[in-house]
């Protein structure tokens, strides 16, 4: 038999359409520009954004939005997703990832950096506080407290287990922090009693004379 040719019973390879693969490019493409219009038009309209703001940012008419979002439900979980993955998420676990040798300063920068996405883009972040706990949609609020509550409690678990000591609590304190910051951050975020500067001391302050006595001394 003739190599590469397909015998008697033999299934031959899929052949690849080309045009209907690169159609799928072009329209994740496409999308993922109009979701970044849609961000922009969060910035500028707040929170209760129309899809006509969105269509003027992209520079579009209506009709193109909807031809890649069934309605504007699907446009707002995509927005959702992109503030997460692109703006909430790596500016609140970087600070985790950092290896501060002082514990202290682990927490001061995650706080800073809490308090800073307020400072820095305040329509993005009402925008996500708007939409926590709608039925149907996925809560980013709470998956963030969850994906820093989780790293931070990986951190204090480990801190306890190199010191021979049970790991169980660990959980309980990440999210006790974290909510702690995020609740008393949302009501700095309208109230405005102090500055940016002095709400990341107090919180670093509370927050680490908690864990410095719950935690060993670190070697």
């Amino acid at each position: 038999m003739t190599q590469g040719v397909a015998g008697p019973g033999t299934l031959a390879p899929p052949r690849t359409d080309g045009r209907r693969s690169r159609w799928a490019e072009h329209r994740r493409a496409r999308r993922e520009e109009l979701v970044g219009a849609a961000v922009d038009a969060v910035r500028l309209a707040g929170p209760d954004f129309a899809v006509d703001d969105v269509a003027r940012s992209a520079g579009v008419s209506k009709t193109v939005i909807y031809r890649y979002f069934s309605d504007k439900d699907e446009l707002v979980d995509a927005v959702l997703a992109r503030i997460s993955q692109g703006v909430l998420l790596p500016r609140l676990l970087g600070g985790l990832a950092v290896d501060h040798r002082d514990e202290r300063e682990r927490l001061r920068a995650v706080i800073a950096a809490f308090v800073s996405l307020i400072e820095d883009e305040p329509a993005l972040y009402r925008f996500a506080y708007a939409q926590a706990g709608r039925a149907g949609r996925a809560d980013l609020v709470a998956a963030t407290e969850h994906a820093v509550a989780t790293a931070l409690g990986a951190l204090l678990a480990q801190r306890l287990a190199d010191a021979g000591r049970p790991r169980e609590a660990a959980m309980t304190w990440a999210y006790g922090v974290v909510g702690m910051v995020q609740l008393a951050a949302h009501w700095w975020s309208a109230a405005r009693t102090v500055s940016a500067a002095d709400l990341v001391d107090q919180l670093t302050a509370l927050a680490d004379g908690g864990l410095g006595t719950l935690l060993p001394p670190r070697s």
